[in-house]
């Protein structure tokens, strides 16, 4: 496999021949990538894929994979990711499609157009899955190719839609495909009509690349609030498309579309982010949603289109944790940070780029607590758990509880972690920038408030914060029991 994505680095290559950048960068983790993959190819040729190695496969893939990602930004020694530490974090931050992002200035002045194009692509790649790519493109793979994208794809299960796992694989990168062209195609003609003056190509393409796998990076140091109303609208109808679970649209292609109409984590997923969305409207639009108002930017207290556009988009970037941001919420107040906090929590649904807990996680334990207190009234009835309308097995179930009890968990370990090392290097860290920091990270949601806000970054932290953080998303991206369990003495007993 990273044989194969040594080919990756190509394509920003090209865009550094195009602005007559330096290409050395791409061309050595080309290099570097190949020959490593050629290298751990020759070791040993063995076609059998067991239970086990599925899980070192998936978790040594998504380790391996952004540390070579490296490879560009310390090559090409620009700025703060010319650091391994640094890097190796915006290297995972790509990869895993969190956006959390420790580049201190984000512009051409700083950073080649190339090495921000090959920063973009790394959250493109990660978004479907480099395990579904792989199976997608390599025969090999179709044994054992289900149980290695049920390790990689977020959420509980993932759907086989044709016979073959590698149709099946073939078929969400092509309507994922599709989708990143669209996104391209509708944010430059809005540029080319002139409703959006500073979505050039470059910018159209980067942004694509970002939206769908719900990454958030960007080579606009203010991200999306760099744009005009109707890009920020566009981007709200894609993001909303790539927190959703990507097997719905095959259906849909298929000339069913009650299967995406009729789907309860679907409707709940629309109706969560619509609740959020209209708490935060009505809070900005009456001005107690801000804290102070900024001046760079229209007033948002009596305005319901701008009130409604900075909710709303910044409800669905955070809910499907891509991570944008078309406006400062660090100047919102403190009970409007609160509501975004909470958000970070949800997440999109399974089977598609987004991160978190997943609506359909949600869903599930909302069903077995209005069940539970339904048998308890009715001890002698029997009351099914249901998910878009077929019943649920204790199997799953108890998944979905063990899941969520973990994740708490290591949110609160590494809240209480990353306050204690921030006062160890006397970084002025507040209860509620840790606890932001954290699930960002550990949720691929991308920015937190305060410090680690959408525009600033996680440069301020400590080299092992940032490592631990690293980590924090490494698991998060693979819902931690596929990497946790490799480091269980069980799994290595014969």
């Amino acid at each position: 496999m990273i044989k194969y994505l040594a080919l990756t680095p190509l394509f920003p290559a090209v865009c550094a021949l195009y602005y007559s950048e330096d290409i050395l960068p791409f061309l050595v983790t080309t290099v570097v990538m190949g020959g490593v993959g050629i290298g751990l190819e020759r070791l040993k040729r063995d076609p059998e894929l067991g239970h086990r190695e599925g899980f070192l496969l998936v978790s040594l893939t998504w380790l391996v994979v952004p540390v070579l990602g490296t490879l560009p930004y310390l090559v090409a020694g620009e700025g703060t990711v010319a650091y391994p530490v640094n890097a190796l974090f915006e290297s995972m931050s790509g990869f895993t499609t969190t956006g959390s992002t420790l580049l201190g200035e984000i512009s051409f002045a700083e950073h080649s157009h190339s090495i921000l194009l090959w920063r973009q692509l790394t959250q493109w790649l990660g978004g479907m899955g480099i395990l579904v790519l792989m199976v997608a493109l390599l025969p090999q793979l179709s044994v054992g190719g289900a149980q290695i994208m049920s390790h990689e794809s977020p959420g509980p299960t993932i759907q086989k839609l044709r016979p073959h796992i590698q149709d099946t694989a073939r078929a969400l990168w092509k309507i994922y495909f599709a989708f990143t062209l669209a996104a391209i195609g509708v944010y430059y003609g809005l540029h080319l009509i002139g409703v959006a003056p500073n979505m050039g190509l470059y910018n159209a393409i980067s942004h694509a690349l970002t939206t769908l796998p719900t990454g958030g990076f960007s080579p606009e140091a203010r991200s999306i609030e760099a744009f005009s109303p109707a890009i920020q609208w566009a981007v709200i109808v894609f993001m909303v498309v790539a927190g959703t679970n990507f097997t719905l649209f095959w259906y849909v292609l298929q000339n069913k579309p009650r299967k995406l109409t009729h789907n309860s984590e679907f409707r709940s997923y629309l109706f969560a982010m619509g609740i959020v969305g209209a708490l935060l409207t009505v809070l900005l639009f009456a001005g107690v949603g801000l804290s102070r108002i900024p001046t760079h930017i229209p007033p948002l207290v009596g305005d319901v289109e701008h009130a409604t556009r900075q909710a709303l988009f910044q409800t669905v970037a955070v809910v499907t944790t891509t991570g944008y941001a078309s406006m400062d919420f660090n100047t919102w107040h403190e009970s409007s940070q609160v509501v975004l906090l909470f958000a970070m929590f949800l997440g999109g649904s399974a089977g598609s780029a987004a991160g978190s807990i997943k609506i359909v996680r949600w869903n599930l334990v909302w069903n077995a607590a209005t069940s539970e207190l339904y048998t308890t009234v009715h001890p002698d009835t029997v009351h099914p758990i249901r998910n878009s309308g077929g019943p649920v097995d204790e199997d799953t179930l108890r998944s979905v509880f063990v899941f969520i009890f973990i994740f708490i968990g290591i949110f609160g370990v590494s809240t209480v972690l990353l306050y204690f090392d921030s006062l160890r290097i006397g970084l002025d860290l507040t209860g509620l920038e840790a606890i932001s920091a954290t699930i960002a990270t550990l949720g691929n949601v991308g920015p937190g408030v305060g410090i680690v806000g959408p525009m600033n970054g996680f440069l301020p932290f400590s080299p092992m914060s940032k490592l631990y953080m690293v980590f924090l998303m490494w698991i998060g991206r693979l819902e931690i029991l596929s990497v946790l369990v490799i480091f269980t003495p069980s799994f290595w007993e014969r």
